[in-house]
């Protein structure tokens, strides 16, 4: 265990879903935590759920900023992502970089959350922590180099906790296929969108739920691997139209219209559309089922920390505004981000 009088963790896009519901637990159980931030008065004003976090002024590209930012930190939780899927090469590896310098200056494990685009249909259905890496996908690609890079810096002394999950979804989980696809935040729902057939399976991980596995495991420090995985299993839906179904629960509307995603017209303007070319490319991730074996992570915890699916997504919708009216307890307990 890390001295509870010392925990002292840096997250590197705590304004991000992952990374925010991750300070968040953080904060929770007791840890100290610093952010980094080009604007540091504007992301604790925009993040005021966040209070109590210590924002630093620096960018994740600068590799002086972070080591600078991470001085005597026992965690450095890298949730940068590049938006909208641009520019992933000449973004994300470097902003990972970086990290692996700043862990290798002050001793820090880094916490990296893993995905499901490093794999391809070879792994398929159930993706254990030993599967096969083949991906389709250039995003894909670069996940798996970028966790290569971290596998390699164990050599140098540099320690990984990579936690997989399936798609996010939560409160604050803006960047996120629940978010961008399945409903449109902001605004009482009209429909709701079913990105892939409705009786093949999906892996959806419950933010908050993932992010206290992570910083559970991350307290388990001296029992890690210099490099280890878990796979996070979250809510593993047997039909796909499960989660649309749940939404109608939520809402109070049994007939509330699942539309099939539109694919036609996302593939029409991928020509000049960064965000929906990526999308094309993992289209093949709702193709078939996807499911995440936890056995790893249940015998180490003794259990996967797991809310029930019709309250994970009427919080969710709660805290992306779908249903009218804020529930007062959700917002108390999460504060929304902007």
């Amino acid at each position: 265990m890390i001295d509870t009088q010392t925990r002292i963790a840096l997250v590197i896009g705590a304004t991000g879903g992952i990374g925010g519901e991750v300070a968040h637990a953080l904060l929770a159980r007791g840890w100290r935590v610093r952010a980094l931030a080009r604007q540091p008065e504007v992301a604790a004003l925009r993040n005021a759920w966040l209070a109590g976090i210590a924002w630093i002024k620096g960018d994740a590209m600068r590799a002086g900023d972070v080591a600078a930012a991470a001085a005597g930190a026992n965690l450095i939780v890298h949730g940068a992502n590049p938006p909208g899927y641009r520019n992933w090469r000449g973004l994300a590896l470097p902003m990972l970089e970086s990290t692996i310098a700043a862990a290798n200056a002050s001793g820090a494990r880094i916490l990296f959350p893993g995905t499901i685009y490093n794999f391809g249909p070879d792994a398929f259905p159930v993706l254990s922590e030993r599967s096969p890496q083949h991906p389709l996908t250039r995003k894909g690609a670069i996940r798996v180099e970028m966790e290569q890079r971290l596998r390699d810096a164990t050599a140098h002394g540099v320690r990984t906790l990579v936690v997989r999950a399936g798609d996010y979804f939560g409160p604050r989980a803006g960047n996120s296929w629940f978010a961008q696809s399945v409903v449109k935040p902001g605004k009482p729902l009209r429909s709701v969108s079913q990105p892939g057939p409705r009786d093949v399976g999906h892996a959806w991980a419950y933010l908050p739920d993932l992010a206290e596995t992570m910083v559970r495991l991350a307290e388990r420090e001296a029992e890690l691997a210099d490099f280890d995985v878990f796979h996070f299993r979250g809510h593993w839906l047997e039909r796909g139209v499960e989660l649309a179904e749940t939404i109608r629960r939520a809402v109070g509307n049994p007939r509330l219209p699942i539309h099939a995603f539109p694919w036609p017209a996302i593939y029409l303007a991928s020509p000049f559309v960064t965000l929906f070319r990526e999308m094309l490319e993992m289209r093949y991730l709702w193709r078939a089922p996807l499911k995440l074996d936890n056995s790893k992570l249940v015998a180490f915890l003794g259990e996967e920390p797991h809310t029930p699916l019709d309250q994970a997504v009427r919080d969710s919708l709660v805290g992306l505004k779908c249903l009218g009216t804020e529930d007062k307890t959700v917002g108390a307990l999460h504060g929304l981000a902007a």
